[in-house]
Parts: structure tokens; sequence; C-alpha cells
């Protein structure tokens, strides 16, 4: 390793959005910007928090939601913790079993994932299986703050289902969830890619809906970075950024979606099949075994101004902290979210000059 490099350890998930930092790493963005940068795979999100909180990674791969749990003490070792930059828009869905399919598609579900319909249909669902006293459905989600349990619950709730009454959620591994789908120990999830795809793929789950279709071009994982570490080291930062956001531009590009699907689908990354991660890097998205679409925006990378994070997103994920119980609305945390979701380090590190916008965004259910 070059001794004039800058080491930076970054911890991440094993799912499609963690190319920018492996594209950084793999492709010589890191390097060119004076970078070292190491990666390091971790099982859960709950070890990523841990270990940027206790220093064992100086950057992450993050949860959206996850700076601000953090920043608000609202998780365990939680530490003020920023979002810099965001590493990815959409590359959710919610997939459901063979049979729970079965059953939606039989009440009207919509095939190529319209959440206002599929949300419908699993009401229809869930109000026959309780007439017949059967036990709720389970659902998997990779985190209590995460995008994956706010759209699971927020298309539940669109539909009439009550997320904390009607069916039982559970937290589980991102790469454990289509076999917890296969073992029949959950009936549908919300996760990232690779991870649906590979149940379809597998015959036993179906996309029921997706990320971009409940709240399209949201933020989904963001680069983590303590507040202490940003202060101490700015100048690393600054170059870390730089690198992430032409890596981004370069995973963005679709003459590179196959290199990439290679790359990720290697046994350093997500050690899976190459086909599983293909999908959603092309946008040739497969439903279930008879239902293909391409849905070009599925999962979307970016460098530039569009990588930088922004107070509304950040408002979002405290509002849905704040609707399901998890923090107590107050204008000092709302500040404080402002802070974690704030784009001056990412636009100082680009000199971007640009007059500042907050993102006009609306979701399904938004008429």
């Amino acid at each position: 390793m070059d001794t004039q490099l800058k080491p930076v350890i970054a911890g991440y998930i094993p799912l499609l959005d963690s190319a920018v930092l492996v594209a950084a790493s793999r492709m010589g963005f890191a390097e060119r910007e004076g970078i070292a940068l190491k990666l390091v795979r971790e099982t859960s999100w709950a070890n990523i928090r841990d270990r940027i909180a206790v220093g064992h990674f100086d950057v992450a791969h993050m949860l959206a939601p996850m700076p601000i749990a953090a920043s608000l003490n609202l998780t365990s070792l939680a530490v003020p913790t920023l979002a810099p930059m965001l590493l990815g828009l959409g590359g959710n869905a919610i997939t459901v079993s063979a049979a729970l399919w079965a059953g939606m598609a039989s009440a009207g579900a919509d095939a190529g994932g319209d959440p206002a319909s599929t949300g419908a249909a699993l009401a229809k669902v869930i109000q026959e299986r309780r007439s017949k006293g059967h036990a709720p459905l389970r659902f998997g989600v990779v985190h209590p703050f995460s995008c994956h349990a706010y759209e699971l619950r927020y298309w539940l709730a669109a539909a009439g289902i009550d997320p904390d009454d009607d069916v039982e959620l559970n937290v589980l591994a991102p790469q454990l969830m289509a076999d917890a789908l296969a073992e029949s120990q959950l009936d549908g999830y919300c996760v990232g890619e690779p991870w649906n795809t590979a149940a379809v793929v597998a015959g036993t789950g179906r996309i029921a809906t997706y990320k971009q279709a409940i709240w399209p071009d949201s933020p989904e994982k963001v680069l983590g970075v303590t507040r202490k570490w940003a202060e101490t080291q700015p100048d690393v930062l600054a170059a870390l950024l730089r690198a992430l956001s032409a890596a981004a531009d370069w995973c963005a590009d679709v003459g590179n979606a196959e290199t990439l699907a290679e790359l990720l689908s290697g046994p350093d990354y997500l050690a899976c099949p190459i086909e599983i991660c293909r999908p959603a890097l092309t946008g040739q998205m497969r439903f279930g075994k008879n239902t293909t679409r391409l849905i070009s925006d599925f999962l979307t990378f970016t460098g530039g101004a569009k990588a930088a994070p922004a107070g509304a997103y950040g408002d979002w994920l405290f509002e849905q902290m704040v609707r399901w119980g998890q923090a107590s609305p107050s204008e000092d945390a709302r500040s404080e979210v402002r802070k974690v979701f704030s784009p001056s380090i990412y636009r100082s590190a680009l000199a971007l000059t640009d007059a500042l916008s907050e993102p006009a965004f609306r979701l399904f259910d938004d008429v």
C-alpha cells in the first residue's frame, strides 16, 4: 500500500447499494483522491451501528434513518452521527411468499406492483385470515430504524392494516430474508436487492411492491460518519466524498452494469450468483415466475449535486419515528435531524455552488 495514502476503514452490508463503496475501493477512485479505502463486510446493521460507535470503522454504509437515531440517542451505543452523502436511491422491495401472493392475486392485487392495489389485496387476505382464526402474518424488516421498516409500515397503514396489531414484525439480517421465507419463518419482508430477487428466482417469493413505487427517488443508504471523526478528519472526509461521488457516477453508467454485477457477486462482497445481482442494476426486474418489468430507476446511483443529503429527507424519516412511537416530537430534535442531513460538508468537498433547493417528493397515496 502506498504509505502516502490516508487509510479509511468502511463497514458495509452485502447489498447491491454497497456498490459505491466497492467501486471506489476496487476501481481506483479512492486511490486517486489519496485514500486507501479498506472495506469490512458485516453481517447485521446492529454491528455496523456498534462498530462505528466504538471506532472500529471510520465510515460506514448505513441505513438512512440510523444516523438520526444515533444522534437523538434512540438506539444503543448512540453517538452523534452525520450522513454527508446519499449512497443510493430506491432498491428495496416488499416480497411475499408464493402462497400469500396467490391469495393477494385472487383478491385483485396488481401484478405490476402498484402499492395501493397490492395493499388493498393484502388487507382482504388479512381480514379473511382473521375471520378463520389464523395467526397474524409475519413480516421481516432489517432494523427498527430503517427505510424498510417505515416503507413497510407506511404501505400497510395506507391500506388500513395496523402494522403493530394486524401483523407481526420481525428484525432479521438482509441476507437471511429469502431463507426465512423459504422455511416459512416469514410470510413476507422488505429488504434491499438482491435479496428479493433471490426469493423470486428460488420460486418461494413474489415481489408485491417496491420502494420506487411507494416513495419515488427517495434515499436508501447513506455514508455514515461520527461527528467526531468528521470534525477531526475534515480533509480526509472531503477527499473520500469526492472519490465516492466519482464512483457513484461510474456505477450509474449502464455500460458498467455487467462489470459491476460481476464485481458485487464475487466472494469478497455479496458472494451470490450474478443472476440475482444483475436485475436491479439493469432495471430488468423479475417480480414473479412469469412477470418481468423494466424499471430503469428501481435502484439508482448518482454523484454530483443529487447525492447531497437534504433536510427534507431527514424530516420525513423523523416524522415516521414519531408516528410509530420511536421518538417524541420536539423542535430541538428536528433541528438536530437537519444537522444530520445537512448538505454542507458534501457541497464543500465537491465545490458545489448552485443554489440549494429542497427535494420535491410525493408518496404513492399523497393525492
